[in-house]
């Protein structure tokens, strides 16, 4: 074959797949949201766009908002009386895990980057099996427009102010002021931004 035959077949060939690809990504993205607002104890609103089915295990008492971007790869555990409540515009990467036994809430405009780590509970530890032991831990509040960094940790009982940034991998084990900047192990503060 000649290359000007060899590119026009090319050519026809993605004009004839690429409506096809788009309508498999558009088949794969609704099968992804029906599959999630299934396990769901609340309404999955049609803005929300999952492009990838979340992974929902225990209760599903999740109250997901409007307008959220949900990566794929997302473990999202409620056990107990543990709620998980996300607010609107809020953008969740690939491979974030929110495991709540008491409340975990996600404030407006939040952004959860690569492999985060949220966890209100841990395993009680004194004598006898640990995973028998049952758990300890408090609420989870991270603040409006927040953006949490790849890989970090956030621990129980902890509040990210709103506008505050978590560096990546950091470990969060205390309160984290507004309009603050936090990294390390644990996470201390390294920059404190004027209000506006």
């Amino acid at each position: 074959m000649n290359n000007l035959f060899k590119r026009s077949l090319s050519a026809a060939m993605i004009a004839v797949l690429r409506p096809a690809t788009g309508l498999l990504d558009a088949a794969t993205r609704l099968f992804a949201f029906a599959r999630f607002a299934a396990r769901l104890h609340s309404p999955l609103d049609a803005s929300v766009v999952v492009l990838g089915a979340p992974e929902v295990r225990g209760t599903g008492n999740i109250i997901p908002g409007r307008e959220l971007y949900l990566y794929p790869d997302l473990y999202l555990e409620t056990q107990e009386q543990g709620r998980i409540d996300i607010g609107d515009d809020v953008v969740i990467s690939r491979g974030v895990h929110l495991v709540s036994y008491y409340s975990i809430s996600i404030g407006e405009g939040a952004m959860i980057g690569e492999y985060v780590s949220v966890r209100d509970a841990n395993h009680a530890y004194g004598s006898g099996l640990i995973r028998s032991a049952g758990h300890t831990g408090g609420p989870i509040v991270i603040g409006r427009n927040a953006w949490i960094g790849r890989g970090a940790a956030i621990l129980a009982g902890v509040t990210i102010g709103d506008n505050a940034v978590v560096a990546a991998n950091a470990v969060v084990n205390r309160d984290v002021a507004p309009d603050t900047v936090v990294a390390g192990v644990p996470a201390r503060q390294l920059l404190r931004e004027r209000a506006a």
